[in-house]
């Protein structure tokens, strides 16, 4: 288990540094959601490494042991929202960081409209205006659950201009 005051990394950080096309890539996806810094894309990453991992080795198991532990999987990324509850473990290694990163609550709040702009929500969530499960969430990369997509409000009203 560990120390419980010793904080530990969580994410891994890309093997190799410099590489231009990667870079390029890690910009755009920083720009378009709005992230802080490379961190809280490297955590998404990692996520999204450790749940493919977990969906490739499905496939070395066979019989019984292979459907209950494909379906808990199946189940647990169907209540975080990144797949349907029809899906198999070949849907589940077509998931893409962008599919993560499209649950965060501060991307939640731009597409269902309560900010004009991803960083205006990244704003309004830090200062606490925003609220799910009459919760106040103080964490943009709070990451939604299926369900809790209609239980987001905001305490503010933004005026259209």
């Amino acid at each position: 288990m560990g120390d419980p005051k010793r904080q530990r990394k969580q994410y891994e950080t890309p093997r190799h540094p410099w590489k231009a096309d990667r870079l390029a890539a890690e910009l755009q996806l920083i720009g378009e959601y709005g992230l802080r810094n490379k961190r809280e894309l490297w955590r998404a990453e990692t996520i999204l490494r450790k749940i493919r991992a977990q969906a490739r080795a499905l496939f070395v198991l066979t019989g019984e042991k292979r459907i209950s532990e494909e379906r808990k999987l199946i189940q647990r990324l169907h209540k975080m929202g990144l797949v349907d509850e029809d899906a198999t473990a070949d849907d589940v290694l077509k998931l893409t960081v962008r599919d993560i990163l499209e649950r965060r609550l501060q991307t939640m709040v731009y597409k269902l409209g309560y900010a004009k702009t991803i960083h205006q929500a990244r704003q309004l969530i830090t200062h606490g205006h925003v609220y799910v499960r009459d919760m106040k969430i103080r964490s943009p990369s709070y990451h939604v659950m299926r369900g809790e997509e209609s239980l987001i409000k905001v305490a503010i009203q933004i005026p259209v201009e």
